[in-house]
């Protein structure tokens, strides 16, 4: 099976209700007849983008189950998950902030750990762990988990380890 990461953004905010009706259809057989199970669906504080796991056969799978189920279009890819060690459920439930990062080259994923392994320090005095990270398999695309009191921590924490950041961005969990 293939981790797959679907991220949506929306042209007006989504509701509660809106990612529940999109839950529902999921059940109701689109992502079953592909053989995709959701692990996580996230959505920002604005509303405006989506961000879910999947484990499916492949992308390609999940990109069509999401179709038919009427999901906003957006980006799907393929990548691995890097927990921080002893990373529990519970723990895992405490996340808030999600962070994006690409990068114009491919990267080893050990290059991009040793940065924030240097700003251990920054992320320590900002109150920011980092909890989970999905790595793309084209080694391009990063989206990293925190827990952190808000969004402005994690992003003076990245400013001042020196590490880049596209998006940073607070979210709630939609149970999956």
């Amino acid at each position: 099976m293939t981790e797959v990461l679907a991220e949506h953004h929306s042209e007006s905010p989504l509701t509660d209700a809106d990612i529940n009706a999109m839950i529902g259809r999921h059940r109701a057989g689109c992502l079953g007849l592909h053989r995709v199970d959701r692990n996580l669906i996230l959505l920002s504080a604005d509303g405006r983008v989506t961000f879910s796991h999947f484990t499916a056969l492949d992308a390609e799978s999940v990109r069509i189950a999401l179709r038919q189920a009427g999901a906003p279009p957006g980006q799907v890819w393929s990548g691995t998950i890097h927990d921080v060690p002893g990373l529990t459920d519970e723990r895992l439930a405490q996340a808030n902030i999600l962070v994006i990062r690409n990068f114009d080259a491919p990267v080893a994923f050990e290059e991009i750990q040793a940065l924030d392994d240097v700003g251990a320090d920054c992320f320590l005095t900002h109150r920011v762990s980092r909890m989970r990270t999905y790595f793309s398999t084209s080694r391009r695309r990063m989206v990293c988990l925190y827990q952190a009191p808000d969004a402005e921590s994690v992003r003076h924490a990245l400013r001042e380890a020196a590490i880049p950041a596209e998006q940073v961005w607070a979210f709630r969990h939609f149970p999956s």
